[in-house]
């Protein structure tokens, strides 16, 4: 684990290259769909692609509680900058972490954790979204000498598609069984003949964070290309991978929520109305008031809920609360910030603006809201 010394001393040198070198960059990412290749080979350089994976297999090893103050940080700047290396840390990364074989992890952390491959989580589906035990994509057993399985089906809306190397993909691998059963994860390389991705899509903000379709036509692995050993666990590791996924979804919208919040008070202080600064107006006060109590509550809430899931004495409640409450409350705080702005607020090119179409991602994935309200509940009444 690292020390507190040498993490406050990663948090010093994170926030600065944050300010420095990807904050100035955010308004050409918003236009070109695109991260500077600079920066990427930067965020190679300082472990950024292996920050959540286990120092063993070439991470930074960071606890729970660390991940989510560095996603903080991360928060404060385009989402895209982050989304380069959220799926080898998050919810790709951890089904090796948290299922893979000794084998597997050997053989695949390390090359994440460098940068040197991207995984993308191959989950949703066009007729199963909010509700992915109801997948269809098939994993049959392959009829050919050597064993192994043949993958078919079509997967939507997956991170970074366009650059990965590999997918996880979770398939059905026994089609008579009920929703949420019978489920398997496979490793699979993006150039096997068999599988596409399709065209970037075209989405309201979060500009430079790609996702795509990814279609699988007659896919043939190797046995172990499944994660783990057992053929119907795939389920179960895709929930326990996006409870800490929904952890630090919660982690990054407090991090930009702080980002619109100084937005809006420099805003405030040198924005002149009727001879007055706007930051004299008790309206404008309260839309502040409001954000930073929000803002602090979420804070608050994504720490509690990092310390209840290192401990391992909640990671399902509290993982969904936390991110339920912060990305809806980041949403709210968007709108205000934009208020705040008046006019210049609703112009391209302005940080409120941008970040306000970035921020209303975060109620959809990882599980929308709504689904996050089902968890809990569900967790209230066993």
């Amino acid at each position: 684990m690292v020390s507190t010394t040498e993490f406050d001393e990663l948090i010093e040198v994170l926030r600065d290259f944050i300010r420095r070198e990807v904050m100035p960059a955010e308004a050409g990412i918003d236009e070109s769909d695109e991260i500077p290749g600079r920066l990427i080979a930067q965020a190679k350089e300082m472990g950024l692609y292996g920050y959540a994976l286990p120092a063993e297999f070439g991470g930074l090893g960071l606890s729970v509680g660390q991940q989510v103050l560095v996603t903080m940080e991360l928060g404060y700047t385009s989402p895209a900058f982050r989304s380069l290396f959220g799926t080898n840390n998050g919810i790709a990364g951890q089904v090796l972490v948290l299922a893979g074989t000794e084998e597997q992890r050997k053989q695949w952390l390390p090359r994440l954790a460098s940068g040197e491959v991207v995984a993308s989580f191959a989950l949703t589906e066009p007729d199963a979204g909010s509700d992915p035990s109801r997948l269809v994509t098939s994993a049959v057993p392959d009829p050919g000498p050597d064993g192994g399985w043949v993958i078919d089906g079509l997967k939507r809306y997956i991170t970074n598609a366009p650059a990965a190397d590999i997918f996880m993909v979770f398939a059905r691998t026994d089609l008579a069984a009920p929703p949420g059963k019978g489920i398997g994860v496979f490793i699979v390389p993006a150039r096997l003949d068999g599988v596409s991705v399709a065209a970037r899509d075209h989405k309201m903000g979060q500009a430079g964070a790609w996702t795509a379709d990814v279609a699988f036509s007659g896919v043939r692995v190797p046995r172990d290309a499944l994660v783990g050993e057992a053929a119907a666990a795939g389920y179960s590791t895709a929930m326990r991978s996006l409870a800490h996924g929904r952890l630090i979804i919660a982690a990054l919208c407090a991090g930009v929520a702080a980002r619109l919040i100084d937005e809006s008070v420099t805003y405030a202080r040198e924005r002149s109305q009727g001879g007055h600064p706007i930051a004299d107006y008790q309206l404008i006060q309260a839309m502040l008031a409001d954000s930073q109590t929000e803002y602090m509550a979420a804070r608050a809430l994504v720490l509690d809920a990092a310390d209840r899931y290192e401990s391992g004495t909640d990671q399902r409640l509290a993982p969904s609360a936390a991110k339920y409450f912060a990305s809806e409350a980041v949403g709210r705080i968007a709108d205000r910030a934009v208020q705040i702005h008046g006019g210049s607020g609703y112009m391209r090119g302005v940080p409120v603006e941008r970040l306000y179409r970035d921020v209303r991602l975060f109620r959809i994935y990882e599980g929308t809201s709504q689904i996050q309200q089902l968890v809990i509940a569900r967790e209230m009444l066993r």
